[in-house]
């Protein structure tokens, strides 16, 4: 129930991420927040996946356990109060702020381990150093002169990312595939769960005006239907190979930030369409169907790669889904094609699976 208790802290800062999207997509600005973007839902996703790994690895619910995840709550929420500055002023202060939160409660988890299990001391000392050693430099970067910290960003998030590879070198802690599976399906279903309050809230907007073009009916009808055949594809075949999980475990577990992320954009996708249904985003036709079909497009083509690795049925069709998608913008109406596009790629995956399965 903490984990679930959790992972609702995020919605808070998944839809302020994609709402900065939506509004700088609009307004014709879309660059500069793609950076913007991807660097605060990296801070978002990496939190989620230092507790999400840890709590299969080590199954606690004690007082201490639950007051060090509280901590790592309030970081999130301060950090998701900075993402409006971080996009509108390019200000990461608030953010850094919440996210050096969130990891001292995660590097107080470590050290427990640390104190208790004699058997995964040096791992748990090795998470500890290397979580410490990168939040001093996130907070040093804030020092650097704004146009420099591109680089150090190109130097912190790998380091980042190699945190848990360098630690798990001194000995493998022992997570849970299935535990890990429903973990990410969770988080997929959560990201999926903030595209369609994005959808729901531009449609209302929409829904106020007097005059339902087509364009707006097309978002109407789409958007619907695009969410759920997301969500279809994607728990086709959720779950991590087991069989091949030490293999594949790093990719399988990295690779969703681009999932998540993805799938946040959807809505962003949406709520722009919206406003270029109702005249007041500054995109042509082509570009405002693009802020749908590109994020669709990379969801479905990430399952294409999950689904090559564990040797699924049907995963090439997920790949000529990707580029129908992206070329749905060249005709009128992007969301309706792009709907019709999913529905006969889900249909087709569907009924592969089931003959997969009766033979």
């Amino acid at each position: 129930m903490l984990e679930l208790l959790f992972d609702l802290c995020f919605v808070v800062a998944i839809a302020q991420a994609a709402g900065g999207l939506h509004h700088a997509f609009s307004h014709g600005i879309g660059g500069p927040a793609i950076l913007s973007f991807v660097l605060v839902f990296f801070a978002i996703w990496w939190a989620w996946m230092g507790f999400t790994w840890f709590a299969s690895a080590f199954d606690n619910d004690d007082v201490v356990y639950r007051l060090l995840v509280f901590v790592q709550m309030v970081g999130l929420l301060v950090l998701a109060a900075g993402v409006p500055r971080g996009f509108e002023e390019h200000d990461f202060g608030m953010i850094t702020l919440g996210y050096v939160i969130m990891r001292i409660g995660l590097t107080g988890l470590w050290l427990r381990v640390a104190m208790n299990d004699t058997s995964m001391k040096k791992t748990a000392y090795r998470y500890i150093i290397g979580i410490v050693l990168c939040q001093i430099g996130w907070v040093a970067l804030l020092l650097v002169p704004l146009e420099f910290r591109l680089w150090g960003w190109l130097v912190l998030l790998p380091a980042e990312l190699l945190v848990p590879i360098w630690a798990e070198l001194a000995g493998k802690t022992k997570w849970h595939a299935h535990h890990i599976s429903e973990r990410y399906g969770l988080l997929t279903i959560i990201v999926i769960g903030e595209s369609v309050l994005a959808g729901t809230l531009a449609l209302q907007a929409a829904l106020d005006t007097t005059h339902l073009s087509m364009a707006l009916w097309a978002a109407i009808i789409g958007a619907p239907t695009i969410l759920f055949a997301l969500w279809w594809l994607y728990f086709l075949h959720p779950s991590l190979d087991e069989s091949g999980a030490s293999r594949w475990t790093f990719i399988w577990a990295y690779g969703h930030y681009l999932i998540f992320a993805s799938a946040a954009a959807v809505g962003s996708g949406i709520a722009v369409y919206v406003d270029y249904a109702t005249h007041t985003a500054h995109l042509s036709t082509f570009w405002a169907g693009q802020t749908l079909a590109i994020p669709v497009a990379l969801f479905v083509a990430l399952l294409w790669i999950i689904n090559r690795v564990n040797k699924q049925p049907g995963s090439t069709a997920y790949l000529i889904g990707a580029i129908l998608c992206l070329a749905a913008p060249a005709l009128p109406y992007a969301p309706l094609t792009i709907a019709i596009i999913l529905i006969g790629l889900t249909a087709y995956c569907v009924r592969k699976q089931s003959h997969r399965a009766a033979h």
